[in-house]
């Protein structure tokens, strides 16, 4: 999976992409390692030039994946929350997806099998 950064009004430090790094490959568990075609693309920065009062960072996640185009947003007062709650609002999108195109495919097998068990003379049954 490719990662790709972007900060707005802040500067990327080494240990902010490295946290991230670290939070983020957390979603390789979820994600098809076969799959080349995924892209990840986080912005990271301040959501005002001065901090007065309410919450002033943000955190941001577009992933690609296969034909699908997820996203989370979340704003918090510490950077470091927000890249928390963003990946635990991705990693629910992607599992919330999974669990859904694997149930289809269950539906269309349950047809299938009930369309051969129509066709199929009682005899043959068992």
């Amino acid at each position: 999976m490719k990662i790709s950064y972007k900060t707005k009004d802040m500067s990327m430090t080494r240990a902010i992409e490295d946290y991230a790094d670290k939070k983020f490959s957390a979603m390789d568990r979820f994600i098809d390692q076969n799959d080349q075609s995924v892209l990840c693309e986080v912005e990271l920065g301040k959501t005002t030039r001065h901090h007065k009062s309410g919450d002033f960072f943000r955190a941001e996640i577009n992933l690609h994946i296969a034909g699908k185009d997820l996203y989370a947003a979340s704003e918090k007062e510490d950077l470091y929350f927000a890249i928390d709650e963003v990946k635990d609002e991705i990693i629910q999108q992607i599992t919330s997806h999974r669990n859904k195109t694997t149930t289809l495919m269950r539906k269309g097998a349950l047809q299938i099998k009930n369309m051969v068990r129509e066709w199929t003379p009682r005899r043959w049954r068992k």
